[in-house]
């Protein structure tokens, strides 16, 4: 690109979406700049997974970061500063650090937020991180001026240590690998989008955000995890086309096994949205060796969060780098996604 385009291209939504934009600007812009080998580094940012890990004498450490912008700042399940805590234990969950060490945590609050609201905020990210095992133990305060930042942003940071030889790509699908979802999905989406438009919609609508540690630990525990990841921007279908994509294998997802709650799919159809598009922030997508696909499934449905986990579909060989739905009556590709849907959720 010229430094004219370059200089009249503009940022848009779609940029944050998590989808193809984002993947674009990261591969284009970041990664060129910043995703070099460095000594000591075993997973860096080119692998554009939910963390790095770096040699550290004889542990393997994982750090992860994550800001997080959300409207309404409260919703039914949560609120920002749940939402802030779970996402980043969520990532180093994923990479396989089930024990995160420690969190930063920066504010960046917007002149007028009633200090109430923000002590809620913050009793919200305690509670969090008491369940997950952690704590904040530094961070930054910004203040800005009114209508410079939208309420409050969050942004932490997280460390973990990995159990030897315990990093799980998001990349590591073979053909033959069972596909396992360990929850519903599409509820932090369209709780959000409900809420946030004032939708009175029959039936429980609530945000599925939580940490996912202790949920990823038991699968871990039970067998061979091969991949895996939490489907949050883009959802299901944008997480699982990059893990097919980036392992060069195809997948084929059983539509009627992934768990949908009704009321998701009865607000996601009223409001032209597809459940496997939006955010989730609470649960994660394995890939299983088939031997032991069945005691993973056991394990997540024995933890508070795993109840309804599935089995929803297999990696193949044909459809590399593609996702192909059965829907029970035909067949076709599940594409990620374009651009953000749902603007400010996560």
């Amino acid at each position: 690109m010229s430094d004219d385009a370059r200089d009249e291209e503009t940022v848009t939504v779609a940029h944050g979406g998590g989808t193809g934009r984002t993947r674009d600007f990261l591969e284009d812009s970041v990664v060129p700049r910043f995703g070099g080998d460095a000594d000591g580094l075993a997973v860096g940012l080119d692998a554009l997974d939910d963390g790095a890990v770096h040699e550290v004498g004889d542990r393997s450490v994982v750090v992860t970061t994550d800001s997080h912008v959300v409207s309404p700042l409260s919703f039914p399940g949560g609120d920002i500063g749940r939402l802030a805590v779970s996402g980043t234990v969520n990532d180093l969950a994923v990479m396989g650090a089930t024990e995160p060490l420690s969190l930063t945590c920066s504010l960046v609050v917007e002149e007028g937020v009633s200090v109430g609201l923000l002590e809620d905020v913050l009793d919200s990210m305690q509670a969090a991180c008491e369940a997950a095992g952690c704590a904040v133990t530094t961070g930054d305060t910004k203040v800005m001026g009114s209508g410079d930042v939208d309420g409050v942003v969050i942004n932490t940071t997280g460390v973990g240590v990995l159990p030897q030889g315990a990093h799980v790509p998001d990349a590591g699908l073979s053909p033959g690998d069972k596909l396992v979802v360990s929850g519903p999905v599409g509820d932090h989406g369209i709780t959000l989008l409900a809420e946030r438009e004032g939708f009175d919609i029959e039936g429980d609508l609530t945000s599925d955000v939580a940490p996912v540690n202790d949920l990823v630990a038991a699968a871990l525990d039970a067998g061979t995890v091969t991949a895996m990841t939490d489907p949050t921007r883009g959802g299901l279908s944008t997480a699982l086309n990059e893990m097919a994509r980036k392992a060069d294998v195809g997948a084929l997802v059983d539509e009627t096994a992934v768990p949908v709650r009704d009321s998701v799919a009865a607000t996601g159809e009223l409001l032209g949205i597809d459940p496997f598009d939006v955010a989730n922030e609470g649960t994660v997508v394995f890939g299983v060796d088939a031997a032991t696909a069945d005691a993973v499934v056991d394990a997540l449905r024995a933890t508070p969060l795993g109840a309804e986990a599935a089995v929803v579909g297999e990696a193949v060989t044909e459809h590399t780098g593609r996702v192909v739905l059965d829907t029970g009556f035909g067949r076709r590709y599940l594409s990620e996604p374009e651009g953000e849907q749902l603007p400010r959720i996560c």
